[in-house]
């Protein structure tokens, strides 16, 4: 079993926009790849780019299974899981 970072992410378009929800190893690639057109065809579609959301996990498996749990929940509650850390919707990528 491997160990490192793996990261499940939440993207949005905008404050209350369309949001995607993704899981990587390495964060910043994967938002290179979004931003630059070569990543989802639905992100690159709807220009989801801000970073709003970042959950760290030890193990794969771990960041599968969040990321599995958040795309079944209600947009209300993928909403509220946002604004308890980020209320204004900022992006994150810097701080990461």
């Amino acid at each position: 079993m491997s160990t490192g970072s793996y990261f499940v992410y939440i993207l949005a378009s905008r404050h209350h926009g369309t949001i995607n929800i993704g899981v990587t190893n390495d964060i910043r690639m994967r938002l290179e790849l979004h931003r630059s057109g070569r990543g989802s065809k639905f992100v690159q579609k709807y220009k989801i780019f801000r970073l709003v959301h970042v959950e760290l996990f030890a193990t794969p498996q771990g960041a599968i299974a969040r990321e599995k749990q958040l795309k079944f929940w209600k947009r209300d509650w993928k909403i509220k899981l946002i604004e308890e850390e980020n209320p204004d919707w900022n992006d994150r990528s810097g701080l990461i």
